[in-house]
């Protein structure tokens, strides 16, 4: 059976340094990388192609609002991709999802990125429409999802336990090397996650720790890279 390899990862618009960035990218080794805080103001899809070209990585999406992107390795095989903006609340930034259903070695999947909130209530109301919309685009597809991203909140809040109660928690299920994300530097807190539905088997999830890598995570951004092992359950 295929073993899937999902990034997640909160880029900060690459305001840091973006070799160090390219760097442990490339080392992950990603199928499919879920990215938050891509660019999206000046030169931004210019941006997002120079980190493509520099870890070998397809651009999936291609969507400027909400600071989200989709990226595909080279074993990957794009076969939808989507971007819907989330509900509006006055004098907050707009978040949105973004899914694509993809295929390695032969297994269908979607995978979509998402960046909550620093607010409760939006935060929770638009964890609520993305457990819905995962749900239609799960049925449309007839193939499993997993959900990664920037949630803003540890387990335990709302949003978070709110996801948690539909899919399967990554890193609670079958941890593996660290499990802060944040901050790179210093990290103390799990605030990002990686969610898989029923239809996968976890094998393993957290924060990669090999020496070369944990030397790269501050210069890189300011949040520590999530990685995910996954297999679909034959039906």
């Amino acid at each position: 059976m295929t073993t899937i390899r999902l990034l997640s990862y909160n880029v900060r618009s690459m305001r840091d340094d973006r070799a160090a960035l390219a760097r442990v990218i490339r080392r992950l080794e990603p199928d499919v990388a879920c990215v938050q805080e891509a660019p999206r103001f000046a030169f931004w899809l210019r941006k997002r192609r120079w980190l493509a070209r520099r870890t070998s990585l397809g651009l999936a999406v291609r969507s400027r609002p909400a600071g989200l992107e989709l990226y595909a390795g080279p074993r990957t095989a794009l076969l939808h991709r989507r971007h819907r903006l989330l509900s509006p609340v006055p004098g907050l930034h707009r978040r949105g999802l973004v899914f694509g259903l993809f295929e390695v070695g032969g297994a269908r999947f979607v995978a979509a990125s998402v960046h909550l909130d620093l607010a409760d209530g939006p935060r929770l109301r638009h964890a609520e429409e993305i457990v819905t919309e995962l749900a239609r685009v799960r049925e449309r597809f007839g193939a499993p999802v997993v959900l990664a991203g920037d949630v803003n909140e540890e387990p335990g809040g709302g949003a978070w336990e709110h996801l948690a109660s539909r899919f399967q928690d990554g890193f609670a299920t079958a941890p593996s090397g660290q499990g802060a994300t944040y901050s790179s530097r210093t990290p103390r807190t799990r605030i990002d996650g990686v969610f898989a539905d029923s239809g996968f088997e976890v094998l393993s999830c957290g924060v990669p720790d090999e020496p070369e890598l944990l030397a790269d995570y501050p210069a890189a951004t300011d949040h520590r890279p999530l990685v995910a092992e996954l297999r679909v359950r034959e039906s």
